[in-house]
């Protein structure tokens, strides 16, 4: 068979879409093609289950000629928006949707009425080729990164040992998914250990504040699959949700996760294999406005901002020193 996988962004998301890759060509022998947003690509190209990328700036329909060759036996809808609805219809072959659950975010979201299933993403990603025979494998995640983007940590610092420090994902794409600045500061004096501070460019200014004799500032200065190696080489991993937190995952990494305003009840919590569970999730409880969104926003919409404010840092602290 000839199947299509429709996924357009984010880094996370796409991660969370491998075993369905990996299950397609382990079990069926299928040639397992995937449509992505340009900048995404490259997750995707190391990846010895996908046989083929295409991948668009702006529009799908930069590419939609070329997949119309492909003549496709199955498209695998795992984004379920408009723009994948009008590619479904462009290519006109037999198609599946994953269901996003939107009416049940948006009852958890807006009258916190909490009518979600307690299952994770991947296995409703997996659920659009179930009736082709596919079944998890129980594997989990799967990340690959390029023998040249490896990073060899002493070029970084000679506090970086492999193992033997701690990965602070501090990116995510929307504010209210982050600690605030002082806190990251705060934990980072209450950890013994080396700690490595990750995230792209827009984190790199509030992450020159953060100073100590524990801590070495990779902000901004390395790719995506650099910021695997070094979260892959880490002792364990200590991020909020994002994009990371689930190449991590992938990695089997100890993860202490920081929740603000989105929950692990929507499904999206780190990934591991079946029998594995080496997340810990941090949040405040308990609070009336929370989930205040299923993405985020640029800014508290109360104010307040108490999910991330009221988070403890010396419970952080405490539990990356018992891991």
């Amino acid at each position: 068979m000839k199947i299509l996988l429709l996924r357009f962004s984010s880094i996370g998301d796409i991660v969370l879409t491998s075993p369905v890759s990996r299950c397609l060509k382990k079990q069926l022998d299928a040639e397992v093609h995937f449509c992505t947003k340009r900048a995404f690509a490259p997750i995707l190209l190391p990846n010895p289950h996908i046989a083929r990328v295409f991948s668009f700036e702006k529009e799908v329909s930069e590419v939609v000629s070329d997949l119309k060759k492909e003549r496709y036996d199955l498209v695998v809808d795992l984004h379920h928006n408009l723009r994948s609805l009008r590619t479904k219809l462009a290519l006109g072959r037999p198609s599946r949707v994953f269901d996003k659950l939107n009416m049940e975010k948006w009852l958890l979201v807006n009258f916190k009425i909490d009518r979600l299933p307690r299952t994770h993403i991947v296995h409703r990603y997996l659920q659009t080729v179930a009736h082709l025979g596919v079944r998890y494998d129980g594997a989990g995640l799967d990340y690959f990164i390029p023998p040249d983007e490896e990073v060899r940590l002493a070029d970084w610092s000679p506090l970086l040992k492999e193992g033997r420090y701690v990965a602070f994902v501090l990116g995510a794409t929307h504010a209210t998914k982050r600690l605030p600045v002082e806190k990251i500061a705060e934990i980072c004096r209450q950890i013994d250990q080396p700690i490595a501070l990750l995230g792209g460019k827009a984190e790199q200014g509030a992450a020159d504040g953060i100073v100590g004799p524990n801590v070495v500032n990779l902000c901004g200065q390395l790719n995506l699959h650099q910021s695997a190696s070094v979260v892959r080489q880490a002792g364990k991993v200590l991020t909020h949700d994002t994009g990371l937190m689930h190449i991590a995952a992938a990695f089997r990494k100890e993860i202490v996760s920081v929740w603000g305003n989105t929950v692990p009840a929507f499904g999206m919590y780190p990934f591991y294999p079946t029998g594995v569970d080496l997340n810990t999730s941090v949040e405040v409880s308990g609070l009336a406005c929370r989930p205040c969104s299923k993405i985020g926003f640029a800014r508290c919409p109360q104010g307040h901002f108490r999910c991330m404010n009221e988070i403890s840092t010396a419970a952080i602290a405490d539990r990356l020193k018992m891991l």
